[in-house]
């Protein structure tokens, strides 16, 4: 069987993915659907308006030296093509910054038939036609979400393979537009399984999605996986350390994840905005990892900005100084030096919501 032809957009994926892995940096994950910022909103007892929205997105944006520890932004389509209050693309603010926009192109999730507690992501189609025309708005990496739940210590071989197969589709239809994918299989942390079999059924996922992602010719060099961190159910009751979790996450991708890979961009999955910083500090102050291990969170580096900011605009400043903070000290927790300034009440605010969704 002959090679598959040069990649056209190699040379972009490859350098698209190298500036994400940027030391000291991460992603913002502000892709929220237009339901899911709603609910957001209304915590501070906003409507959920496009004029809201837009202040939000624009507060983010727009704070100062956003780029020194923010890589890139992934959004949702709305944001993609938005304007800001003085009519400037929403996208400009985030390039001026030096970071990259992302964009997240799955269309959510729907039960698996005959599996209960499992989904599967659904948007493959005419997903080619949206990558050109979002690649044309600006974007230059995309994010797909599927969900895997464990269930009875288990998650089904044909949750995992229908898994792994999607991710791989979608991820070589993003790089022949040009788009770097973001390869995320997120094992959930509802359920009452302990520490250990989280790290198995993750090490299963993984290595299910890398034999998917070669057998479908994707350019590794040219992606981005974020996973689950290795963490006890959310109900199980067990208390691990910070140490624990990362052992058990570095095992998971030493045994599963390619050297080719630039960066692991871990979801934080419903963990408060702390226990997500000091996890990932825990995982880089681990030897044996030949990739860049960082964050791509969403309500681990929004929710103390939204409670900063409460729809005021005199708020602003403070907020975007609250986004400055958790920022710094996920770069930090990057190169494993977070010492826990940024520690607080509000950081350590309970976050996960059970079968969370977008």
């Amino acid at each position: 069987m002959a090679a598959p032809a040069m990649y056209e957009y190699e040379a972009e994926l490859r350098a698209t993915a190298q500036a994400i892995a940027t030391p000291g940096k991460g992603i913002l994950a502000a892709d929220e659907s237009t339901g899911t910022i709603g609910k957001r909103l209304a915590n501070i007892d906003l409507e959920n308006t496009l004029e809201n929205r837009t202040a939000y997105r624009e507060l983010l944006f727009t704070t100062p030296n956003f780029g020194e520890n923010i890589a890139g932004v992934i959004l949702y389509e709305e944001t993609l093509f938005q304007n800001g209050s003085d009519g400037t693309p929403l996208v400009d603010h985030i390039t001026a910054a030096g970071a990259i926009p992302g964009i997240k192109v799955d269309l959510g999730t729907r039960a698996m038939p005959f599996y209960p507690g499992q989904k599967y992501a659904q948007g493959l189609t005419d997903l080619d036609k949206r990558v050109a025309r979002y690649y044309e708005a600006g974007a230059r990496f995309a994010k797909w979400r599927s969900v895997l739940s464990i269930v009875n210590d288990d998650i089904p071989e044909v949750v995992i393979q229908e898994t792994a197969w999607t991710l791989a589709r979608y991820a070589a239809i993003c790089q022949a537009g040009g788009l770097v994918p973001i390869v995320e299989p997120e094992i959930m942390m509802d359920g009452t399984h302990t520490l250990a079999t989280n790290e198995r059924l993750t090490t299963k996922v993984l290595a299910a999605c890398y034999k998917a992602l070669h057998d479908q010719n994707v350019l590794l060099e040219g992606s981005l996986l974020k996973p689950n961190m290795c963490l006890a159910g959310a109900e199980s009751g067990q208390q691990n350390s910070f140490e624990d979790n990362a052992r058990a996450t570095v095992n998971a991708l030493r045994r599963t994840v390619p050297a080719a890979v630039p960066a692991i961009v871990f979801l934080s999955g419903g963990q408060s905005e702390e226990e997500a910083t000091r996890n990932l500090n825990a995982i880089n102050s681990l030897p044996g990892r030949p990739w860049s291990c960082s964050f791509s969170f969403g309500r681990a580096l929004q929710a103390s900005v939204l409670k900063a900011w409460m729809g005021n605009p005199e708020n602003v400043v403070a907020a975007q100084e609250v986004l400055q903070q958790r920022a710094l000290a996920n770069g930090m927790a990057n190169q494993g030096t977070y010492d826990g300034f940024a520690d607080n009440e509000e950081a350590k605010a309970a976050l996960y919501v059970k079968g969370y969704s977008y």
